[in-house]
C-alpha cells in the first residue's frame, strides 16, 4: 500500500504525475475547490470582523469521504495544488476539510510538471503559506461583499438574475466609454502628397513631410492641387542620404497576458479558449509512445524569466536546428513590468526538444497551434537579434521636403523561427543607390485623400492589453472577466469587437451614478496592490476589507433610497397577445427589450419589441424603426424591410444631404452633430444649427 498520498485539483494532473511518482505515492484529484462561502447568502459575518463562513461545496462531499479514508491510509501527505494564490488556499481548504496536522501535511509546488520538478518540489516540501491564502480570502470576500450587495439593487432597477462584479463592473465601464468615444467621434479630412521619382531605370516612392521647416498639414483636394503645381515647377533634388543598421531584437517569452494576446491576434484565440488549451497542455496530454506528459509550464505568469536549464536545452536545440550563427552567448533577460510573480518562470516548453509537428498527432487541432506559437516564441526569444540595412533620403523640390526610407533584412535572426504578423508585412523596401545633390525626375505626383478614424472597439488581445496597462484584475483573472460580461449579456461579440448592450450600458450607468469607487479604474488598481501587499505579509487581510466597507456600506444605503424610488413597472404597449388577447408589455431580457405577455406563466408568447426611432426613411419614407442584430447589437432599419434596404448603426435625420444627395446621421452622445453617412462627403453641421435652419 501506497505510503504517501498526493493531493492535486485536476484528474488530469494526477495522470501526469503518476508517470514519476513510483508505488510508494498515490495521487488523488480534489477536482478544483472543495470548500466556499454558500450560494444561499453573504456568507460574509459584517458584525464579527468580516469573518468569511465556509461550506463544503454541494457535490464534494463524496470525494472528500475518499479522500479522508486515503489520509487515513497515508504516512505523509502532500498537497500540489497550482503554484498561485488560488492553489495555496485550495490547499489550505484541503487541509481544513480532511483535518490534516502539521507534521502530516506538507505543501509542494513545481513550475512544470516533469521528473525532476516533481522530485525536487517533495525534497523543498513546506507549510502553506498564509500569506498567500489570506489574498485570496482578502479577494473572495470583497467580490462577495460587492457581488450580493449591488446585484440585489439591479435587480430592482433592470430585471432579477443580473450581477456587479468589483472587477467586470471597471471592464464593463472600460468598453462603454470606448463606445461613447466612438459615438461623439467626427471624422476630418486631411490629404497627404506622394512623389514617384525615376533615378536611371529605377523608380521608387517619397513622401511630402515639410514646407520651409514647417511639418505640413493639408486638409482639402484644393490645398493638395494647389501644392502639387508648385512643386512640379520645382527640381527633386538629393539632400542627404543616410545608411545604417536596424537591430530588431527578440521577444520574450509569454507571460500570461501577452500569450492570451497573440493567441488572440494570430490563432483568432479568444482569452477561455486559450486558457483552456494551455491548462490541458500543462496538466498533461498523452503523446504516442510516451505517455502522458505536461507541454507546458505553469501557465498563470507575469514572469519572463527562465531557468538556466531551459537556456541550456534551448541553446543545444538553436545551434542543432539553425547553426550556430543564431545562437546566444548569453542568456536574455528582459524586464517585467511592474510586480512579476518571480516564483514561476514564463510560459515555455517543459520538453523543448519535442517539436510541434514531431508531436501533432498526439495533440488536438487547438492544442498544436497553441503549443506550436509557445514553443516558436520561446525558441526565438532565445535567438540573436535580426539585422536590416537601412537607408533613409531626404529631398527637396524647392521649399519643400520630402522623406523616403527603405530597409532589406541582411541577417534574418529570430525571425526565423518566429514572426508577428507586422513582422509579415515588413517587406523589403528597396531605395536605390543615390548621392547628395542628385537631380531627380518626376514621373508622376499625386493626393491622397484621408480621415481620420474613430478609437477601435476592444478584441480579447486589446481588452487584456488595457487591463494589464491599467492594473485591473490579474493576467490568471482577465478569461474570466471576459466569460462573465458575455454570459451576462452586457456586451456582444462581433467579428471579434466587443459592443456593449442595452443591458450592459443600463448596468454601467447605474454603477457610474451610485458606487464611482466600484467602477474607478484607479481605486480598482490600488485594490489588487493591497492584495499583493497582502501577499507579501506587509498588512493582515482583513485591514483591506475594513478600510473598504464602512464606505460602500453607506454608498448601498444611499443606493438603496434612490434606486429604489425608480423602481421600473412593466410598460404596456397597445400590441395585442395573438394568443390570448391581452396587451403585451415590454420586458428587458439578456440583450434589451422585448414584448412579453402580461398572462405569464400560462401564456408564454413573446415578441420582438421594435421601438420608432420617430424621423421618416431617407429611402421610401417608411417609419425607421430601432432593431437588434441576433447578438443585440442596435440599429437603425426601415419598417419596409426586406422591401427597403435602408441600415444605419447611428440614428438617421430622414433628410439627404445638401452636398451629396446621401441621408445623414446623428452622431455623438452629448454635443450631438449632423453628419453625412457618405465617409467620402464630409459633410458636418451642428444639430442645434440644423433645427433652425
Amino acid at each position: 500500500m501506497a505510503k504517501n498520498l498526493v493531493i492535486v485539483e485536476s484528474p488530469a494532473k494526477a495522470k501526469t504525475l503518476k508517470k514519476f511518482l513510483g508505488s510508494n505515492y498515490k495521487i488523488e484529484a480534489s477536482v478544483g475547490h472543495v470548500r466556499d462561502l454558500p450560494k444561499s447568502d453573504l456568507g460574509v459575518d459584517i458584525e464579527n470582523d468580516y469573518e468569511p463562513r465556509y461550506i463544503t461545496i454541494r457535490g464534494k462531499g463524496d470525494i472528500l469521504a475518499k479522500l479522508r479514508k486515503d489520509v487515513k491510509n497515508a504516512n505523509k501527505v502532500f498537497l500540489a495544488t497550482d503554484p498561485d494564490r488560488e492553489g495555496e488556499a485550495i490547499s489550505w481548504h484541503l487541509k481544513n476539510a480532511l483535518k490534516l496536522d502539521e507534521e502530516k501535511a506538507s505543501r509542494i509546488t513545481f513550475n512544470e510538471i516533469t521528473k525532476n520538478a516533481v522530485k525536487k518540489s517533495i525534497k523543498e516540501a513546506r507549510q502553506i503559506d498564509m500569506n498567500l491564502v489570506n489574498a485570496q480570502q482578502a479577494r473572495r470576500v470583497l467580490d462577495r461583499v460587492v457581488g450580493y450587495k449591488i446585484s440585489p439593487l439591479l435587480w430592482k432597477k433592470v430585471k432579477k438574475g443580473l450581477s456587479a462584479g468589483r472587477v467586470q463592473s471597471v471592464a464593463l465601464k472600460i468598453i462603454c466609454d470606448r463606445e461613447e468615444e466612438i459615438e461623439n467621434f467626427i471624422q476630418e479630412e486631411y490629404w497627404s502628397v506622394e512623389a514617384n521619382l525615376k533615378v536611371n531605370k529605377e523608380i521608387f516612392n517619397a513622401k511630402l513631410h515639410s514646407y520651409d521647416g514647417e511639418k505640413i498639414q493639408i486638409t482639402s483636394k484644393e490645398n493638395a492641387d494647389k501644392i502639387i503645381e508648385n512643386i512640379k515647377k520645382e527640381q527633386f533634388i538629393v539632400n542627404e542620404v543616410k545608411e545604417s543598421q536596424r537591430i530588431k531584437k527578440p521577444l520574450p517569452p509569454f507571460t500570461t497576458s501577452t500569450l492570451q494576446q497573440e493567441a488572440s491576434k494570430i490563432l483568432g484565440f479568444p482569452t477561455n479558449k486559450t486558457m483552456f488549451n494551455a491548462q490541458q497542455l500543462y496538466e498533461g496530454v498523452d503523446i504516442k509512445g510516451q505517455g502522458t506528459i505536461g507541454l507546458l509550464t505553469y501557465i498563470r505568469t507575469d514572469s519572463t524569466r527562465i531557468s538556466d536549464e531551459a537556456f541550456i536545452d534551448v541553446k543545444e536545440l538553436i545551434l542543432n536546428n539553425y547553426g550556430k550563427e543564431f545562437v546566444m552567448d548569453q542568456k536574455q533577460e528582459y524586464k517585467t513590468k511592474n510586480r512579476s510573480q518571480d516564483a514561476h518562470e514564463a510560459i515555455r516548453p517543459t520538453y523543448v526538444h519535442l517539436l510541434p509537428d514531431e508531436i501533432k498527432d498526439s495533440l488536438t487541432k487547438d492544442q498544436y497551434r497553441l503549443y506550436k506559437l509557445v514553443w516558436e516564441r520561446f525558441v526565438a526569444s532565445q535567438m540573436k537579434s535580426a539585422i536590416y540595412n537601412t537607408l533613409s533620403i531626404k529631398l527637396s523640390a524647392g521649399k519643400y521636403i520630402f522623406r523616403a526610407s527603405g530597409s532589406i533584412l541582411n541577417f534574418e535572426g529570430y525571425l526565423k523561427v518566429y514572426k508577428k504578423q507586422e513582422d509579415d508585412k515588413e517587406e523589403d523596401v528597396k531605395i536605390p543607390k543615390l548621392e547628395k545633390d542628385q537631380k531627380l525626375n518626376i514621373v508622376d505626383i499625386k493626393g491622397l485623400q484621408h480621415f481620420t478614424q474613430p478609437p477601435s472597439r476592444y478584441t480579447d488581445a486589446m481588452l487584456v492589453k488595457t487591463l494589464e496597462e491599467l492594473e485591473i484584475g490579474r493576467p490568471s483573472t482577465y478569461s474570466t472577466i471576459v466569460t462573465t460580461l458575455t454570459q451576462r449579456g452586457y456586451v456582444i461579440k462581433e467579428q471579434k469587437l466587443f459592443y456593449p448592450t442595452e443591458l450592459g450600458e443600463i448596468v454601467n450607468n447605474i454603477l457610474k451614478n451610485n458606487f464611482e469607487n466600484i467602477v474607478d479604474i484607479e481605486f480598482t488598481a490600488n485594490m489588487e496592490n493591497e492584495l499583493d501587499r497582502i501577499e507579501d505579509g506587509e498588512i493582515e487581510w482583513k485591514e483591506t476589507i475594513r478600510s473598504f466597507y464602512p464606505e460602500f456600506a453607506v454608498k448601498i444605503e444611499e443606493a438603496e433610497k434612490n434606486i429604489g424610488e425608480v423602481d421600473i413597472e412593466d410598460e404596456v404597449t397597445d400590441v395585442i397577445c395573438d394568443k390570448c388577447g391581452k396587451n403585451m408589455v415590454i420586458k428587458y431580457g439578456k440583450y434589451g427589450k422585448f414584448l412579453a405577455c402580461p398572462g405569464f406563466p400560462e401564456c408564454r408568447n413573446t415578441k420582438s419589441f421594435f421601438e420608432e426611432a420617430g424621423v421618416n426613411c431617407p429611402l421610401c419614407n417608411g417609419k425607421v424603426i430601432i432593431k437588434k442584430t441576433k447578438k443585440g447589437r442596435r440599429y437603425y432599419g426601415c419598417e419596409n424591410n426586406p422591401d427597403c434596404e435602408f441600415m444605419s448603426w447611428n440614428k438617421p435625420t430622414g433628410e439627404l444631404c445638401p452636398r451629396c444627395n446621401s441621408f445623414l446621421i446623428e452622431k455623438g452622445t452629448k454635443n450631438i452633430k449632423i453628419v453625412c453617412s457618405n465617409e467620402k462627403c464630409g459633410y458636418v453641421t451642428e444639430k442645434e444649427e440644423k433645427e433652425e435652419k
